[in-house]
């Protein structure tokens, strides 16, 4: 499968629920696709529900490096941010996600 048959086979299992399944899905399409910044977003959030959220913080800013315009990976990692109890720093990828979604 190319990158973007693993990434909709793990949105749904991410909506079903499996989350390892969604974890290795996102991956393959990573391993397929390394700057596909839509499955740094799914893994993130998979991660993220799986209670892993060092390992889903890295995936948002990989995210924000591949589409530093997207205000949806700003604000994935800002509500990261926040469960690390990081409040500037959730502020400040907040700010972004709103300018940017109000530039585009």
């Amino acid at each position: 499968m190319v990158a973007k048959e693993w990434y909709r086979e793990g949105v749904k299992k991410i909506a079903g629920n499996d989350l390892q399944g969604a974890i290795e899905g996102f991956q393959k399409a990573l391993d397929e696709d390394a700057e596909f910044y839509l499955a740094h977003l799914g893994i993130c959030q998979a991660l993220d529900r799986s209670g892993k959220v060092d390992e889903a913080i890295v995936h948002a800013r990989k995210a924000i490096e591949l589409a530093p315009d997207e205000p949806l990976s700003h604000t994935s990692l800002s509500r990261l941010y926040q469960q690390k109890d990081m409040i500037p720093e959730a502020e400040e990828e907040l700010a972004i996600a709103n300018r940017l979604q109000k530039a585009g």
